[in-house]
């Protein structure tokens, strides 16, 4: 019974892993991460992303121009894409691991500890690219608020607001922990699940008399 509840919880961090490592890659290369609305021409849509910033115009008219420059960059940009891409290599060595270490997997099923090693590795490694998915996008709508309701600006300015990448970004996260989380705790709980292994069985004794008492050689003429 034990072993049916951890291997469908396997399958289950195995799926939010999947479906987290999936929404990290998209967040990563959407240009959605901030949104901007020009109240002198309401038609215009700005959309800024790691990459690349986009106009999209009244008439469905999408036109993207690439960041001129990488250092050019605000810092929580600059170091949002290296942690954005540490996250996606991350993410999908934690996927390959935590496969391999999956209960009914053909790979190392004559060694269920290394079996264990692999799942507990992937899981380990899957948290690390939910925790590298969570700073920067946790970071950059951080200094969002801080620049919307920055006093020093005058109101007429328009403000930035947070994108879809934003909300996209913290789910992708959440799911790459748990996922991690959920494939950690299966891997722990399976090896003090395991049953012991068996004692070497002890020789048989020497056979004696009735009562259990051997005869010292001395003493066996006197029985005679």
């Amino acid at each position: 019974m034990a072993g049916g509840c951890w291997a469908r919880a396997q399958l289950g961090g195995m799926l939010l892993a999947l479906l987290g490592w999936v929404s990290s890659c998209v967040t990563t290369f959407v240009p959605l991460w901030k949104n901007l609305n020009l109240d002198l021409n309401e038609l215009e849509v700005w959309n800024m992303g790691l990459w690349q910033v986009c106009i999209t115009q009244e008439e469905g008219v999408v036109e993207c121009q690439a960041h001129n420059s990488f250092l050019a960059l605000p810092p929580e940009l600059r170091i949002s894409r290296l942690l954005m891409c540490l996250s996606n290599g991350l993410g999908l060595l934690g996927c390959l691991l935590a496969v391999l270490g999956l209960e009914g997997w053909r790979t190392c099923e004559d060694k269920p500890g290394r079996k264990r090693q692999l799942l507990l590795a992937g899981g380990v490694v899957l948290g690390m690219a939910g925790i590298t998915t969570l700073v920067p996008v946790s970071w950059v709508a951080y200094n969002t608020v801080l620049d919307f309701w920055d006093e020093t600006v005058p109101d007429i300015v328009p403000r930035w607001e947070f994108g879809e990448a934003t909300f996209l970004g913290w789910f992708a996260g959440v799911f790459l922990a748990a996922g991690g989380l959920l494939l950690a705790c299966s891997a722990c709980s399976t090896r003090i699940a395991a049953p012991p292994a068996p004692a070497c069985p002890e020789a048989p004794a020497a056979p004696g008399w009735a009562g259990g008492h051997h005869l010292h050689p001395k003493n066996a003429d006197l029985v005679i």
